[in-house]
């Protein structure tokens, strides 16, 4: 496992432009043959080192694994207390006013991440909670080809996945992508896996059940939903053994191996 240093993104328009400084990144080397990158994001207060001891015991030799960590901010739920958070989620709702500009500095962050791996490898993103949120907004990015403030998004992605989480600001991406001929194109056969517990006291199952819905009907056909009976605000075997076999055969790995 080794690390890389942390890095700081300016993002705003006019005169007022804010600065996120990124924490800690931990990058978990590939056992076998590199033929997977994947960015993955922790949850709100976490960091990059606790999901990167996870990914490291995974079955899945092939992929290389990103793991930043995201800039402490004020939180407009927490009345602004300050924490690791990849953007302000004022609200986990279809009509929330996201934090937009947050939400692409963090896209932007991981796009930077993905740009400088080999042209031979797959690219893609997937998260936990507030991660898995991040995740899905990337997702959005890449049918579009452009962030929210209308900057091109850079990177081919291949798949992302999101566990316990929620597309942010549905409603109006839903709206932007069905409205977008080439984004409709690029949705309709682009991988995503997401997964949800139906005991989430956190994120509630409705919230990720909801977004999937949106995502399908925004033009993401090649999508798949599972959910666990009595599963709260964390990930089990079971899942991440799903979690490996999705990826595998949506990424076209070798080396795969339950144990």
């Amino acid at each position: 496992m080794s690390y890389t240093n942390s890095s700081s993104m300016n993002f705003g328009s006019g005169n007022v432009r804010r600065t996120f400084e990124f924490g800690r990144t931990h990058v978990v080397r590939p056992k076998g043959q590199h033929q997977a990158t994947i960015v993955w994001l922790h949850g709100l207060g976490d960091n990059g080192s606790s999901w990167s001891q996870i990914l490291e015991t995974l079955p899945l030799p092939n992929i290389k694994w990103i793991c930043p960590t995201a800039p402490k901010r004020s939180l407009s739920t927490y009345g602004g207390f300050s924490s690791t958070a990849w953007f302000d989620a004022v609200e986990i709702s279809e009509d929330a006013a996201d934090d937009l500009e947050g939400l692409d500095a963090s896209a932007a962050h991981i796009a930077n991440l993905l740009s400088t791996e080999p042209r031979n490898v797959k690219l893609g993103i997937g998260g936990f909670s507030m991660g898995a949120a991040t995740a899905l907004y990337s997702a959005t990015c890449y049918a579009l080809g452009q962030y929210g403030n209308g900057n091109a998004y850079p990177i081919d992605l291949s798949a992302v996945v999101a566990l316990s989480g929620w597309l942010p600001c549905s409603r109006t991406l839903k709206h932007r992508i069905e409205g977008s001929r080439d984004g409709i194109s690029r949705a309709s056969s682009f991988p995503l896996f997401l997964c949800h517990g139906r005991g989430d006291d956190v994120v509630a199952y409705e919230h990720g059940e909801k977004s999937a819905r949106m995502l399908s009907s925004a033009g993401f056909r090649n999508l798949s939903f599972r959910s666990y009976n009595g599963l709260g605000h964390y990930t089990i075997p079971e899942e991440t053994d799903e979690v490996c076999s999705w990826l595998t055969a949506n990424l076209g790995l070798g080396g795969f191996q339950l144990n």
